[in-house]
């Protein structure tokens, strides 16, 4: 499980709190640390928060250098590694999937998510893979730091400035999130192959916020 946040503070706050909620929760779990020989001030403290839950009656393991919680619950034990270790990855990689209609650009849009989820050392992180909310950086009102991406909004095309080809009815995204720029990379090429074989695809493309996200920048026809 890949899990990913703005800062490591950030990623120890939703990491404790995902793990508390979903997985100490859930029948038969364990959690583990997927990234054994992590610097120390690299890594975030995850069972060391959640032993607490044990009320008392935890108990600690050590095994070689790693140390765990064991933690009573009601159908044994749950097991979690005191502190998980992080690294930095790359986020943001997308694709703008647009199609003569709704239903043409959701069957584009899952069969390049189902080409994606193959790919190792990525995630998809909004739900189903699949964004029909885009955004562009930046807003009429000075709080908000995105707002709607009205150059892609089908029912905008004669209010706005869109990019949008002549019959298009609906776009979708997908976003990527990954541990390296090389894996983001084989993730949007395997999901431009897995889109480019739908009908009805008026045109695909990708979000660029004018090269300000970040350091990393693809190029689609490289990629294919």
């Amino acid at each position: 499980m890949l899990l990913f946040a703005f800062s490591r503070d950030g990623l120890q706050k939703a990491v404790t709190e995902r793990v508390g909620q979903c997985v100490l929760t859930c029948p038969t779990t364990a959690c583990y640390d997927g990234l054994p020989g992590t610097p120390r001030d690299k890594q975030i403290i995850v069972g060391g928060q959640l032993r607490f839950f044990g009320d008392g009656f935890q108990f600690s393991k050590k095994l070689g250098t790693r140390r765990f919680w064991r933690i009573p619950v009601m159908d044994g034990e749950f097991v979690c590694e005191d502190r998980i270790g992080t690294i930095k990855g790359v986020a943001g990689g997308n694709l703008l999937l647009c199609a003569a209609n709704q239903t043409q650009a959701l069957l584009a849009a899952e069969s390049a998510a189902a080409a994606i989820r193959e790919v190792a050392d990525v995630v998809l992180p909004f739900p189903g893979g699949i964004v029909r909310a885009g955004s562009k950086i930046g807003s009429r009102y000075k709080k908000l730091k995105a707002s709607t991406n009205d150059a892609y909004c089908p029912t905008l095309i004669a209010l706005t400035r869109s990019e949008l080809p002549p019959g298009t009815g609906a776009v979708y995204e997908l976003v990527i999130d990954g541990l390296s720029a090389d894996a983001v990379g084989a993730a949007m090429r395997a999901g431009l192959h897995a889109a480019a074989r739908c009908s009805g695809l008026t045109l695909i493309t990708a979000g660029n916020y004018g090269g300000k996200l970040g350091k990393h920048h693809y190029h689609l026809r490289e990629l294919l």
